[in-house]
């Protein structure tokens, strides 16, 4: 495993991150214990997850337990893994989120200085441990100012409670905002952003990439497969893979399909002559990208997880590098992308 700094922090992680947000709706508790211990076993150390997670967001035609499922379900799952010990808490770089809706009554989401501290002491509760190392907010919260944000930061940072705090879904000027008016504050402010980023999806390449650089904010890109289609769906709908486990694609990610489909051909074929699997050029594609810390990886097995590992042994040359940017055209830095 490769360790990089988080941001300009000090603080170590792997540069593959364990996303968790399978785990409960589409995986058991028993088997997501299992995908922790063996994410341990190969060296990644930062787990993600978010106080919502473990709803029923099962997609169509895929057997999960919705029944069961609730919000927070994802916390309770690592809580419980974290409870049974054996140095699982303390070698583990733990990240979660708060913004959405935890219940119907006002103030149990968004960014007040009220819900923050009460959604921070939920999470806490949830994943039996007594500190959070990395406290994201899952959305920019336009109605509450950074003054209060960073107040209620402050506080649980002082209590212990959190180390480090890191944004999602931010704009640039959100970035630049936030950090600025930290600053202002003596407060250490973003250290990481976690945005959707991967070979089909590269607006942040714009102005958020640039802005994370500057700031010394670490980038994590969620969703680096997209849904899948990085994946080597083609091949894998023209082999009629029978995994009961394999994702299939429905609504908006099969039109996405259909609209891209000769890029995403083309991509299949490239990775093929290089003798490697779609997924895993994906990954190291992104691991080669300035300003990464290192992708999100959501598996749903064992399996999945010990294939992802291959990514970060794959060097992707110049002439392969100009390929991938011919498939998917990316973004200059702004304003040199659409002016002088």
């Amino acid at each position: 495993m490769e360790y990089v700094h988080l941001g300009r922090s000090g603080l170590t992680v792997s540069r593959l991150c364990l996303g968790t947000m399978n785990f409960g709706p589409l995986t058991p508790p028993a088997e997501a214990h299992a995908i922790m211990d063996h994410a341990h076993e190969i060296g990644i150390n930062f787990f993600d997850t978010a106080n919502r997670y473990g709803g029923p967001t099962t997609p169509p035609g895929q057997v999960g337990q919705s029944g069961e499922a609730h919000s927070g379900w994802t916390e309770e799952i690592i809580g419980e893994w974290f409870a049974a010990g054996g140095g699982r808490r303390e070698r583990t770089v733990l990240a979660t989120k708060l913004y959405g809706p935890m219940g119907d009554w006002p103030n149990e989401s968004k960014l007040s200085a009220l819900n923050i501290r009460r959604a921070a002491d939920a999470s806490l509760r949830r994943l039996r441990t007594d500190y959070i190392d990395l406290y994201q907010m899952h959305h920019i919260d336009r109605d509450t100012p950074w003054d209060e944000i960073w107040q209620a930061m402050e506080v649980l940072t002082a209590q212990g409670k959190v180390i480090y705090v890191g944004s999602s879904n931010f704009a640039a000027w959100h970035i630049a905002q936030a950090n600025d008016t930290a600053a202002a504050r003596g407060f250490f402010g973003l250290v990481s952003e976690q945005s959707i980023y991967n070979l089909l999806v590269r607006q942040i390449e714009l102005e958020v990439l640039p802005a994370a650089i500057d700031y010394g904010v670490g980038v994590i890109p969620w969703s680096p497969l997209h849904g899948g289609l990085l994946g080597g769906v083609l091949k894998k709908e023209s082999e009629g893979s029978a995994d009961p486990g394999r994702r299939r694609l429905h609504g908006r990610a099969r039109e996405v399909l259909e609209q891209n489909r000769e890029q995403i051909a083309a991509y299949e074929d490239l990775c093929g002559e290089l003798g490697e699997e779609p997924a895993n050029v994906a990954l190291a594609w992104l691991l080669q990208q300035p300003g990464v810390t290192g992708p999100i990886i959501g598996p749903r097995t064992i399996g999945q997880l010990d294939d992802a590992q291959r990514a970060l042994t794959i060097e992707l040359g110049d002439d392969v590098l100009k390929q991938l940017d011919d498939l998917f055209p990316g973004y200059r830095p702004a304003p040199e992308h659409y002016a002088w």
